[in-house]
């Protein structure tokens, strides 16, 4: 799922290697790795996990993605500014519609820059494809799987301590969803934005590697990351709470601790 800026750049010529750069359009135009095409994924933002809302969910991912030009035959690459949870969310996104051959940049174009390796400025066009992935219903979960459920799972807050205590609100409740336990997504890298090696990320998260684990953040951008790191470590029931925070706090009936 991670791809080194030396590996990537051995491979910017290839014609079945599609870069998706997830930062913002204003940030890209200011430089970018060459041939990467723009799609700002914050802006794909989603707080219904109802049934039906995943099932648009579903039809809104798979028209995006090939608007930017995913398919199956080409290796797909996202990066954002380091190893940040926009190109983690790229990264869960497509291995969520069954992509086989999706990955980050460590590092991001930070560490690329860092390097002295190319930059261009000229937009580049997409080339849009019909992209029909299958949802991989084991990496998603909803409120009402969580809630049923609260007693039984391991819930990741990846959200900051202020978030989750409470003292910063950002729904129309505080706090944290019962028994979550809250490891920052940014313990997942080093000062220079690259992950953390895994004998120390295996410290911060330290379950059974057959615990069933929820990650959630405010919109699953962050709880993207830690799904990614959680796999990079070999736990193999992991699912990202694509509401997250933005949903739950924002659902009155929920339950919340502070």
């Amino acid at each position: 799922m991670i791809i080194s800026t030396s590996n990537l750049d051995s491979i910017l010529n290839d014609s079945k290697t599609l870069i998706i750069d997830t930062r913002s359009f204003k940030e890209y135009s200011a430089g970018h790795i060459p041939g990467a095409v723009t799609l700002d994924l914050f802006a794909f933002h989603w707080i219904d996990t109802s049934k039906n809302g995943i099932e648009n969910f579903n039809k809104q991912g798979q028209m995006l993605l090939s608007f930017a030009g995913v398919d199956e035959e080409k290796k797909i690459v996202f990066y954002d500014d380091v190893s940040g949870m926009l190109a983690a969310r790229g990264v869960w996104l497509l291995m969520y519609f069954s992509h086989q051959d999706v990955v980050m940049l460590d590092g991001g174009i930070k560490k690329w820059e860092k390097e002295n390796r190319k930059i261009e400025t000229k937009p580049n066009g997409f080339k849009p494809t019909t992209f029909t992935g299958k949802p991989n219903s084991s990496l998603i979960t909803g409120f009402e799987n969580i809630y049923k459920k609260l007693e039984d799972l391991v819930i990741l807050d990846s959200r900051s301590v202020r978030e989750y205590n409470g003292t910063i609100v950002r729904a129309a409740k505080n706090g944290h969803i019962p028994n979550a336990i809250n490891v920052d997504w940014s313990n997942n890298l080093k000062e220079d934005g690259t992950f953390k090696e895994d004998l120390e990320l295996n410290k911060i998260y330290e379950f059974p590697k057959d615990s069933e684990i929820v990650t959630y953040c405010q919109g699953a951008y962050r709880a993207a990351n830690t799904f990614l790191v959680l796999k990079k470590l070999g736990f193999e029931n992991v699912r990202v709470y694509l509401g997250s925070w933005g949903e739950w706090g924002n659902r009155l009936e929920l339950p919340v601790e502070k």
